[in-house]
Protein backbone atom coordinates (compact mmCIF):
# COMPACT_ATOMS: atom_id res chain seq x y z
CA UNK A 1 0.00 0.00 0.00
CA UNK A 2 1.56 3.44 -1.35
CA UNK A 3 -0.38 5.00 1.92
CA UNK A 4 1.88 2.88 4.13
CA UNK A 5 5.12 3.18 2.36
CA UNK A 6 4.78 7.12 2.38
CA UNK A 7 6.71 8.88 4.88
CA UNK A 8 4.92 10.83 7.71
CA UNK A 9 7.04 13.91 8.48
CA UNK A 10 8.87 12.44 11.44
CA UNK A 11 12.06 10.47 12.12
CA UNK A 12 11.58 6.59 12.67
CA UNK A 13 10.12 5.73 16.26
CA UNK A 14 12.48 4.95 19.37
CA UNK A 15 11.80 1.96 21.38
CA UNK A 16 10.11 3.50 23.77
CA UNK A 17 8.10 5.41 21.16
CA UNK A 18 7.05 1.46 19.85
CA UNK A 19 5.81 0.62 22.65
CA UNK A 20 3.23 3.72 22.95
CA UNK A 21 2.16 3.18 18.95
CA UNK A 22 1.77 -0.25 19.91
CA UNK A 23 -0.39 -0.21 22.82
CA UNK A 24 -2.22 2.36 21.30
CA UNK A 25 -3.18 0.02 18.00
CA UNK A 26 -4.17 -2.28 20.42
CA UNK A 27 -6.67 -0.34 21.94
CA UNK A 28 -7.89 1.09 18.46
CA UNK A 29 -7.96 -2.20 16.55
CA UNK A 30 -10.93 -3.62 18.07
CA UNK A 31 -12.89 -0.94 17.61
CA UNK A 32 -12.35 -1.31 14.37
CA UNK A 33 -12.92 -4.58 14.14
CA UNK A 34 -9.32 -5.26 12.72
CA UNK A 35 -6.08 -7.59 14.00
CA UNK A 36 -3.88 -5.24 16.18
CA UNK A 37 -1.41 -6.64 12.93
CA UNK A 38 -3.33 -5.25 10.27
CA UNK A 39 -3.01 -1.53 12.07
CA UNK A 40 0.22 0.00 10.91
CA UNK A 41 2.05 2.14 13.35
CA UNK A 42 2.23 5.19 11.00
CA UNK A 43 -1.69 5.15 10.39
CA UNK A 44 -1.84 5.61 14.22
CA UNK A 45 0.81 8.45 14.50
CA UNK A 46 -0.90 10.57 11.14
CA UNK A 47 -4.59 9.84 13.65
CA UNK A 48 -3.16 11.58 16.45
CA UNK A 49 -1.47 14.56 14.59
CA UNK A 50 -4.88 14.54 12.82
CA UNK A 51 -7.29 17.65 13.62
CA UNK A 52 -10.20 16.29 15.89
CA UNK A 53 -12.34 17.94 13.61
CA UNK A 54 -12.62 19.40 9.35
CA UNK A 55 -13.79 23.06 8.52
CA UNK A 56 -16.90 22.72 7.05
CA UNK A 57 -17.38 24.04 3.50
CA UNK A 58 -18.55 26.41 2.16
CA UNK A 59 -22.09 26.09 1.25
CA UNK A 60 -22.31 22.21 2.29
CA UNK A 61 -24.95 22.43 3.64
CA UNK A 62 -26.99 24.05 0.88
CA UNK A 63 -25.64 20.90 -1.48
CA UNK A 64 -27.34 18.45 1.05
CA UNK A 65 -30.26 20.16 0.40
CA UNK A 66 -29.69 20.21 -3.83
CA UNK A 67 -29.34 16.48 -2.89
CA UNK A 68 -32.21 15.56 -1.89
CA UNK A 69 -34.04 15.81 -5.11
CA UNK A 70 -34.28 13.69 -7.90
CA UNK A 71 -35.66 14.40 -11.36
CA UNK A 72 -37.20 11.84 -13.90
CA UNK A 73 -37.45 12.06 -17.49
CA UNK A 74 -40.27 10.49 -19.21
CA UNK A 75 -41.88 10.58 -22.92
CA UNK A 76 -39.33 11.12 -25.59
CA UNK A 77 -37.10 14.63 -26.37
CA UNK A 78 -38.02 16.69 -27.83
CA UNK A 79 -42.02 15.78 -27.45
CA UNK A 80 -45.15 17.15 -26.66
CA UNK A 81 -45.75 14.32 -23.99
CA UNK A 82 -42.16 15.07 -22.32
CA UNK A 83 -41.50 15.72 -18.89
CA UNK A 84 -39.45 16.15 -16.33
CA UNK A 85 -41.01 14.96 -12.69
CA UNK A 86 -39.29 15.17 -9.11
CA UNK A 87 -39.02 13.13 -6.28
CA UNK A 88 -38.07 13.45 -2.56
CA UNK A 89 -36.83 10.70 -1.08
CA UNK A 90 -38.85 8.66 -3.70
CA UNK A 91 -41.35 10.75 -2.87
CA UNK A 92 -43.34 12.38 -5.96
CA UNK A 93 -43.08 16.27 -5.27
CA UNK A 94 -43.45 19.88 -7.29
CA UNK A 95 -40.51 22.00 -7.75
CA UNK A 96 -42.59 24.48 -7.99
CA UNK A 97 -44.52 23.89 -4.45
CA UNK A 98 -42.37 21.51 -2.08
CA UNK A 99 -39.14 22.25 -2.99
CA UNK A 100 -37.93 25.23 -0.06
CA UNK A 101 -36.80 28.74 -1.35
CA UNK A 102 -34.47 29.44 1.44
CA UNK A 103 -31.45 27.63 2.84
CA UNK A 104 -29.91 28.11 5.99
CA UNK A 105 -26.30 29.77 4.58
CA UNK A 106 -28.59 32.79 2.96
CA UNK A 107 -28.78 31.49 -0.42
CA UNK A 108 -32.13 30.38 -2.47
CA UNK A 109 -32.57 27.14 -4.37
CA UNK A 110 -32.70 27.47 -8.42
CA UNK A 111 -34.64 24.76 -10.53
CA UNK A 112 -32.83 24.81 -14.05
CA UNK A 113 -35.35 24.38 -16.65
CA UNK A 114 -32.87 25.68 -19.23
CA UNK A 115 -29.29 24.79 -19.55
CA UNK A 116 -26.90 27.58 -20.54
CA UNK A 117 -26.16 27.07 -24.79
CA UNK A 118 -29.22 25.61 -25.28
CA UNK A 119 -32.89 26.87 -26.78
CA UNK A 120 -34.96 24.67 -26.37
CA UNK A 121 -38.19 26.68 -24.25
CA UNK A 122 -38.41 24.80 -21.09
CA UNK A 123 -40.52 25.69 -18.42
CA UNK A 124 -42.35 24.63 -15.00
CA UNK A 125 -45.74 23.90 -16.02
CA UNK A 126 -47.74 25.81 -13.31
CA UNK A 127 -50.77 24.13 -14.70
CA UNK A 128 -50.24 20.34 -14.46
CA UNK A 129 -50.34 18.53 -11.01
CA UNK A 130 -46.71 18.11 -9.49
CA UNK A 131 -45.71 21.02 -11.81
CA UNK A 132 -43.17 18.69 -14.40
CA UNK A 133 -41.05 20.39 -16.76
CA UNK A 134 -42.10 20.75 -20.22
CA UNK A 135 -41.26 22.27 -23.15
CA UNK A 136 -43.86 25.44 -24.08
CA UNK A 137 -45.78 25.38 -27.10
CA UNK A 138 -47.29 28.11 -29.25
CA UNK A 139 -50.14 27.18 -32.14
CA UNK A 140 -49.52 23.16 -31.52
CA UNK A 141 -45.68 23.51 -32.07
CA UNK A 142 -43.13 22.98 -29.89
CA UNK A 143 -41.32 26.44 -28.80
CA UNK A 144 -37.14 27.09 -29.13
CA UNK A 145 -35.67 30.12 -28.43
CA UNK A 146 -34.38 31.98 -32.07
CA UNK A 147 -30.82 31.06 -30.61
CA UNK A 148 -28.71 29.72 -27.78
CA UNK A 149 -29.49 31.21 -24.31
CA UNK A 150 -25.92 32.24 -22.97
CA UNK A 151 -26.38 31.26 -19.16
CA UNK A 152 -28.67 28.64 -17.14
CA UNK A 153 -32.40 29.81 -16.96
CA UNK A 154 -34.92 28.89 -14.44
CA UNK A 155 -37.06 30.04 -11.66
CA UNK A 156 -37.48 29.92 -7.50
CA UNK A 157 -39.30 27.96 -5.61
CA UNK A 158 -42.57 29.01 -4.24
CA UNK A 159 -42.54 32.49 -5.43
CA UNK A 160 -45.19 34.25 -7.68
CA UNK A 161 -45.53 37.25 -9.78
CA UNK A 162 -49.20 38.12 -8.69
CA UNK A 163 -51.30 39.23 -12.02
CA UNK A 164 -53.34 41.41 -9.90
CA UNK A 165 -50.88 43.36 -8.00
CA UNK A 166 -49.79 46.78 -9.55
CA UNK A 167 -46.28 47.89 -8.97
CA UNK A 168 -46.18 51.41 -7.57
CA UNK A 169 -43.55 52.75 -9.75
CA UNK A 170 -43.80 51.31 -13.03
CA UNK A 171 -47.45 50.44 -12.72
CA UNK A 172 -47.79 47.13 -14.38
CA UNK A 173 -49.18 43.98 -12.79
CA UNK A 174 -47.06 40.70 -12.60
CA UNK A 175 -47.16 37.80 -14.92
CA UNK A 176 -48.66 35.00 -12.78
CA UNK A 177 -45.16 33.02 -13.45
CA UNK A 178 -42.41 31.78 -10.23
CA UNK A 179 -40.06 34.18 -10.48
CA UNK A 180 -36.59 33.69 -13.46
CA UNK A 181 -33.57 33.14 -12.57
CA UNK A 182 -30.41 33.79 -14.94
CA UNK A 183 -27.64 31.89 -13.28
CA UNK A 184 -24.15 33.43 -14.57
CA UNK A 185 -22.04 30.62 -13.32
CA UNK A 186 -19.37 28.86 -15.39
CA UNK A 187 -21.01 25.45 -15.42
CA UNK A 188 -23.85 23.73 -17.53
CA UNK A 189 -26.68 22.55 -15.06
CA UNK A 190 -28.81 19.92 -15.47
CA UNK A 191 -32.12 20.16 -16.91
CA UNK A 192 -34.23 19.49 -13.86
CA UNK A 193 -31.22 20.05 -11.27
CA UNK A 194 -31.90 21.92 -7.81
CA UNK A 195 -28.95 24.19 -7.40
CA UNK A 196 -28.15 26.54 -4.22
CA UNK A 197 -27.80 30.13 -5.59
CA UNK A 198 -26.15 33.65 -4.32
CA UNK A 199 -29.01 36.33 -5.63
CA UNK A 200 -27.11 39.44 -6.67
CA UNK A 201 -29.24 41.44 -8.53
CA UNK A 202 -32.43 41.95 -10.53
CA UNK A 203 -34.11 43.25 -13.74
CA UNK A 204 -37.40 44.96 -13.82
CA UNK A 205 -38.29 43.38 -17.50
CA UNK A 206 -41.35 44.29 -18.75
CA UNK A 207 -42.77 41.53 -20.99
CA UNK A 208 -46.55 42.25 -23.30
CA UNK A 209 -47.43 44.66 -20.77
CA UNK A 210 -46.43 42.30 -17.70
CA UNK A 211 -43.60 42.22 -14.93
CA UNK A 212 -41.68 39.84 -15.45
CA UNK A 213 -38.72 40.03 -12.73
CA UNK A 214 -34.99 38.52 -13.73
CA UNK A 215 -32.72 37.39 -10.98
CA UNK A 216 -29.22 37.31 -11.50
CA UNK A 217 -27.45 34.78 -9.61
CA UNK A 218 -24.61 33.04 -9.27
CA UNK A 219 -24.00 29.07 -7.88
CA UNK A 220 -22.65 28.77 -4.75
CA UNK A 221 -20.80 26.09 -5.75
CA UNK A 222 -18.70 28.36 -8.52
CA UNK A 223 -15.17 29.28 -8.41
CA UNK A 224 -16.33 33.12 -8.37
CA UNK A 225 -19.03 32.53 -6.33
CA UNK A 226 -17.13 33.73 -2.98
CA UNK A 227 -16.41 36.85 -4.71
CA UNK A 228 -19.55 37.85 -6.24
CA UNK A 229 -21.59 39.24 -3.28
CA UNK A 230 -23.82 42.00 -5.26
CA UNK A 231 -24.53 43.49 -8.33
CA UNK A 232 -21.45 45.64 -8.36
CA UNK A 233 -19.21 42.29 -8.23
CA UNK A 234 -20.51 41.32 -11.43
CA UNK A 235 -19.00 43.73 -13.01
CA UNK A 236 -15.84 43.46 -12.18
CA UNK A 237 -15.75 39.63 -12.06
CA UNK A 238 -17.43 39.39 -15.20
CA UNK A 239 -17.26 42.72 -17.14
CA UNK A 240 -19.93 43.28 -19.58
CA UNK A 241 -22.08 40.43 -18.62
CA UNK A 242 -25.21 42.38 -17.52
CA UNK A 243 -25.40 44.48 -20.51
CA UNK A 244 -25.39 41.45 -22.37
CA UNK A 245 -28.26 39.57 -20.15
CA UNK A 246 -30.45 42.87 -21.12
CA UNK A 247 -29.99 42.41 -24.38
CA UNK A 248 -30.56 39.25 -24.86
CA UNK A 249 -34.01 39.31 -23.14
CA UNK A 250 -34.51 42.81 -24.69
CA UNK A 251 -34.18 41.15 -28.39
CA UNK A 252 -35.04 37.62 -28.28
CA UNK A 253 -38.83 37.69 -29.56
CA UNK A 254 -37.62 40.55 -32.36
CA UNK A 255 -36.48 37.76 -34.93
CA UNK A 256 -40.69 36.28 -35.27
CA UNK A 257 -41.33 40.37 -35.99
CA UNK A 258 -42.56 41.13 -32.53
CA UNK A 259 -40.78 44.31 -30.76
CA UNK A 260 -37.91 44.97 -28.36
CA UNK A 261 -38.53 43.71 -24.71
CA UNK A 262 -38.52 47.15 -22.39
CA UNK A 263 -37.05 47.32 -19.02
CA UNK A 264 -38.65 49.27 -16.19
CA UNK A 265 -36.45 50.90 -13.21
CA UNK A 266 -34.38 52.78 -16.10
CA UNK A 267 -33.12 50.17 -17.47
CA UNK A 268 -30.75 49.04 -14.28
CA UNK A 269 -29.95 45.72 -12.52
CA UNK A 270 -31.00 46.80 -8.92
CA UNK A 271 -28.66 45.79 -6.46
CA UNK A 272 -28.54 42.53 -3.92
CA UNK A 273 -30.62 44.79 -1.38
CA UNK A 274 -33.36 45.27 -4.00
CA UNK A 275 -33.24 41.81 -4.97
CA UNK A 276 -34.02 40.06 -1.93
CA UNK A 277 -36.53 42.76 -1.56
CA UNK A 278 -38.72 41.25 -4.77
CA UNK A 279 -38.08 37.70 -3.76
CA UNK A 280 -39.29 38.46 -0.22
CA UNK A 281 -42.27 40.02 -1.57
CA UNK A 282 -43.24 37.83 -4.25
CA UNK A 283 -42.71 35.07 -1.65
CA UNK A 284 -45.51 36.89 -0.22
CA UNK A 285 -47.75 36.95 -2.53
CA UNK A 286 -46.69 32.84 -3.83
CA UNK A 287 -47.71 32.50 0.27
CA UNK A 288 -50.94 33.81 -0.36
CA UNK A 289 -52.18 32.22 -3.20
CA UNK A 290 -51.37 28.79 -1.53
CA UNK A 291 -53.41 29.88 1.42
CA UNK A 292 -56.21 31.29 -0.40
CA UNK A 293 -55.76 34.21 0.53
CA UNK A 294 -55.51 35.40 -3.26
CA UNK A 295 -57.74 33.87 -5.23
CA UNK A 296 -56.55 31.52 -8.01
CA UNK A 297 -58.26 32.71 -11.07
CA UNK A 298 -55.86 31.24 -13.74
CA UNK A 299 -55.98 27.35 -12.81
CA UNK A 300 -52.17 27.46 -11.47
CA UNK A 301 -52.04 23.66 -10.01
CA UNK A 302 -51.35 24.09 -6.28
CA UNK A 303 -50.44 20.27 -5.80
Amino acid sequence: NRAEGRAVGCHTPTKPAKMVLSALVSMVAPAARLAPARVAPQRVAQALRAPAFRPRVAFHAARAVSAKYASEKKGDYPSMDFRIFFSEDGKPVSPWHNVPLHNADGTVNFICEIPKETKAKMEVATDEELTPIKQDTKKGKLRDYPYNINWNYGMLPQTWEDPGHEHPEMKVMGDNDPVDVVEIGSAALEMGSVTPVKPVGVYAMIDDGELDWKVIAISAADPKAKDVNDVEDVEKHFPGELEKIRVWFRDYKTPDGKPQNKFGLDDKCMNKEYTMGVIEETSKFYQDLVSGKTENKKGLSLK
